[in-house]
Order: structure tokens, then C-alpha cells, then sequence
């Protein structure tokens, strides 16, 4: 019963990003032609948000729904795999036509294609706990 929360924020969230056309590969196909400022807009936007409410979290031991402090722990500083981790998210996401999120929210929409994309996302992820004790983090 606890998680009905996750579900509804959830369900708000895909409503959210499909009226506002994130969910869009016209849009993003725009975004990585610098056709449209909109998913810029959306995308900065949610990074001012999110970079206020990440120091927030920090600041005040903000607590999770099931009451444990949240403790957002420092990364550690590596050029290039964030290099190389950005541009394969980079690759994958302009020959998807979707980041991970709205993956989900163009299924739901009715967009049976992206069902591969979809099945090609759980394979990777698969692929990252099979050969995560592996890679350099």
C-alpha cells in the first residue's frame, strides 16, 4: 500500500512529460537538430529544480517516506567515464529516439516501436549487473 504513492506520482510524472511533448521524438529529434529551444527548456528547467532541491536534501536531512534520513553521498571526480558514459546515453538516446524515462510513456501512448527499444533497455541493464564487479567505477 505504501508504494500506491510511487505509482500516482508516477502516473502524473508520464501525464506531465507527454502533454508537454518531452516524450516527443519530433521534439527531440528538434532538440539534437537546434531546431527548438523546447526540450532545452524542459531539460534546463528540471536541472535548476533539481540542483535546488538536491542541496536542500542535503542541507535540512530531509527523510524518505519509510523515515530513513536521505544521504546523497559525494561522486567520484573521473573525466572520462563520464565522458564515455555521456556519450553512449548521448548515442542511445538519439538513435531511440527516447531517454529511459519516457520509454515507458510512449508504450503506454500506444507506441508499439519503442517496445524494442524497451526490450533493448532491460537487456543493458541486464548486462550491467551480469558484468558490473567487472567495470571500472
Amino acid at each position: 500500500m505504501k508504494n500506491i504513492v510511487y505509482i500516482i506520482l508516477g502516473t502524473f510524472l508520464g501525464i506531465v512529460l507527454y502533454k508537454s511533448e518531452a516524450a516527443s521524438w519530433f521534439r527531440i529529434y528538434e532538440m539534437f537538430q537546434f531546431d527548438s529551444f523546447h526540450m532545452y527548456g524542459i531539460i534546463g528547467s528540471a536541472l535548476a529544480v533539481g540542483i535546488v532541491l538536491v542541496q536542500w536534501i542535503k542541507k535540512s536531512k530531509v527523510k524518505s517516506f519509510s523515515g530513513e534520513t536521505i544521504a546523497i553521498l559525494d561522486k567520484e571526480k573521473s573525466i572520462a567515464r563520464y565522458i564515455l558514459g555521456g556519450a553512449l546515453f548521448g548515442l542511445g538516446w538519439a538513435l531511440a529516439g527516447a531517454c529511459p524515462g519516457p520509454i515507458y510513456i510512449l508504450v503506454g501512448a500506444g507506441y508499439w516501436p519503442i517496445v524494442i527499444v524497451l526490450v533493448g533497455a532491460l537487456l543493458g541493464a541486464f548486462a550491467y549487473g551480469v558484468l558490473r564487479s567487472k567495470l571500472p567505477h
